[in-house]
């Protein structure tokens, strides 16, 4: 087909603009600025992370509530990024494993964030959740996301990638979806290399490999567990957290490597100058803010994939309607995804689906196939890598009652623990009282160690 070069933005001079929705803490522009983005507007609720994003980019516009914006106040941007809420669609943080989907008063946030976009059409918005996003209600709500975009003109293309292939060593699969206007090929482009990346193998063993520090005797996993909004206290699923072993003691993560594991540079969340310190510190806000944050070596990635992209000419081929577009987008599904990968027509919006970790679709087509979620080229990093090894304040360290407590649920559910943590965690118990005789349950002493000032 032929091509043209007249419509592609941000091939002026001047440099191409991100505009950040739930922002948080900036993930998303820390990584699209590495590639000479510049940030030119934010949306963020939460008062620290709002504090975060002030001390960090102290002349950007940042307003306060998505549903009380103009889509008038909103400058013209290239780039949209959301990383909408997940509370309404993660099984982590929901009871029982019931999920109110894109109905929830919170993840139900990207349908106002949706208005706002029908307004202002940018090029590319580019969204990053949780993979239950995938099949929340039976996958009616991702059918209804990639229905709303594809009904505003826009190419979609979605992919499951991990952090831990990214260079940082932590498994945490998220779902980043890149929606382009016009062109189902660029969109593609962003999140798929030209060769299909090979699924990797053996996944859970990076968990149980230990990775030792001779001088500080400190012992962990070669890959941390996901690191979440609640990695700053111990809960019931202890099986899937990381902690640092030491040869008669155990800690959890401090804030400090929490941010090393999620690409921040260090001290990223602390808050501007202006902002009230509360009398139990900033230590679990900072722990939320991170584990709500994108990785930002995985938005690098993607951000230099959507440069780069942004730089070659609009092919005609994406205006074609009818028979031209089920080839193209065939073919682009067969070359990019699988070569096993079947194009069907776009199901009706509310029914229910199997989504796979990849797919494309464009106007009343849609494929999806199962996809690697590492590149064709993994960045490899280790745990140990990111962990503090000088002295660390005495309130990371977990009690007596608190190994107790993760031991018996451990045994309780048949699960299993790196064996180093196991070994220590079961040394360190001995020394609690019986389990009649406990005063504070685990979480109780952990919300007292958060009394600490910093």
């Amino acid at each position: 087909m032929g091509k043209t070069t007249s419509v592609q933005p941000g091939t002026t001079n001047d440099a191409m603009r991100v505009n950040s929705f739930f922002a948080g803490i900036g993930g998303f522009d820390l990584a699209f600025e590495k590639h000479g983005f510049k940030t030119s507007f934010y949306c963020e609720k939460d008062d620290f992370c709002r504090s975060v994003l002030k001390r960090n980019w102290p002349t950007v516009a940042n307003a306060r509530d998505i549903q009380q914006l103009d889509a008038k106040e909103i400058p013209v941007a290239d780039v949209w990024t959301a990383g909408f809420p997940c509370q309404d669609l993660s099984l982590a943080r929901t009871p029982h494993g019931k999920r109110n989907g894109l109905k929830g008063s919170q993840s139900g946030l990207f349908y106002t964030f949706l208005d706002l976009l029908s307004v202002h059409k940018p090029s590319v918005v580019l969204l990053e959740n949780v993979a239950g996003l995938l099949n929340s209600h039976n996958g009616a709500d991702f059918n209804a996301l990639i229905s709303s975009l594809t009904k505003l003109g826009y190419g979609v293309a979605w992919r499951v990638l991990n952090a831990r292939y990214f260079g940082a060593p932590q498994s945490r699969p998220r779902v980043f979806i890149c929606a382009w206007l016009g062109s189902p090929a660029n969109a593609v482009k962003a999140l798929f290399e030209d060769e299909i990346s090979v699924k990797p193998r053996n996944e859970r063993r990076g968990f149980m490999v230990e990775s030792k520090c001779p001088e500080s005797g400190i012992s962990v996993p070669q890959v941390s567990f996901c690191i979440s909004a609640t990695s700053g206290r111990h809960t019931g699923l202890d099986w899937a957290r990381s902690y640092v072993t030491y040869p008669d003691a155990v800690r959890r993560l401090t804030p400090l490597e929490c941010e090393r594991l999620q690409g921040l540079p260090e001290n990223w969340t602390l808050p501007d100058k202006d902002y009230v310190i509360p009398i139990r510190g900033i230590e679990t806000s900072r722990y939320h803010a991170i584990g709500n944050a994108v990785c930002v070596p995985v938005v690098q990635w993607i951000a230099g994939r959507v440069s780069e992209v942004f730089e070659v000419p609009v092919d005609k081929a994406e205006g074609l309607n009818g028979p031209a577009v089920k080839r193209r987008l065939h073919d682009l599904a067969k070359t990019y995804l699988s070569s096993k990968c079947e194009l069907k027509p776009r199901p009706a919006d509310s029914n229910e689906v199997k989504w796979q970790s990849g797919g494309v679709a464009y106007k009343n087509w849609v494929a999806t196939t199962s996809v690697s979620s590492s590149p064709v080229t993994p960045v490899s990093s280790q745990l140990i890598n990111v962990i503090e090894k000088k002295k660390v304040h005495q309130r990371y360290f977990l009690s007596a009652n608190a190994a107790q407590g993760i031991v018996r649920r451990v045994d309780r559910l048949g699960r299993h623990l790196f064996p180093p943590l196991d070994a220590v965690l079961r040394r360190v118990s001995i020394s609690a009282p019986r389990l009649g005789e406990v005063s504070l349950d685990v979480q109780e002493d952990v919300r007292v160690n958060e009394l600490v000032a910093l």
